[in-house]
C-alpha cells in the first residue's frame, strides 16, 4: 500500500528538478501517481473495500488539482509530466 523509502527516494531522484527537490509539483504529481496505481493494483484483490477506495478518490483529486495549477502555469511542464507518466492517452 505504501511507498517505501527506496521506491520514493527513485521517483522523487526522476522527477526533481534540481538537488533536494521534493516539493515541485512534478515530484509530487508523479508520488500521487505510484501510490494511484498501487491502489488500484489493491482493488483487483479487494473488491468491496470502500473505505480504501475513498482515500484513492482523495489522492485522485489531489493530483487532479496540482495538475490544473502546472497547467495554468507552465504548459510545457504540464506536458513533460502527462509524457512521463502516461497519463492522458
Amino acid at each position: 500500500m505504501v511507498l517505501d523509502t527506496v521506491q520514493k527516494k527513485s521517483i522523487i531522484e526522476t522527477h526533481a528538478k534540481h538537488e533536494g527537490d521534493t516539493g515541485s509539483p512534478e515530484v509530487q504529481i508523479a508520488l500521487l501517481t505510484a501510490r494511484i496505481q498501487d491502489l488500484a493494483g489493491h482493488f483487483k484483490a479487494h473488491k468491496k473495500d470502500f473505505h480504501s477506495r475513498q482515500g484513492l478518490l482523495k489522492l485522485v483529486g489531489r493530483r487532479r488539482n496540482l495538475l490544473n495549477y502546472l497547467k495554468k502555469t507552465d504548459v510545457q511542464r504540464y506536458r513533460s509530466v502527462l509524457d512521463k507518466l502516461g497519463l492522458r492517452k
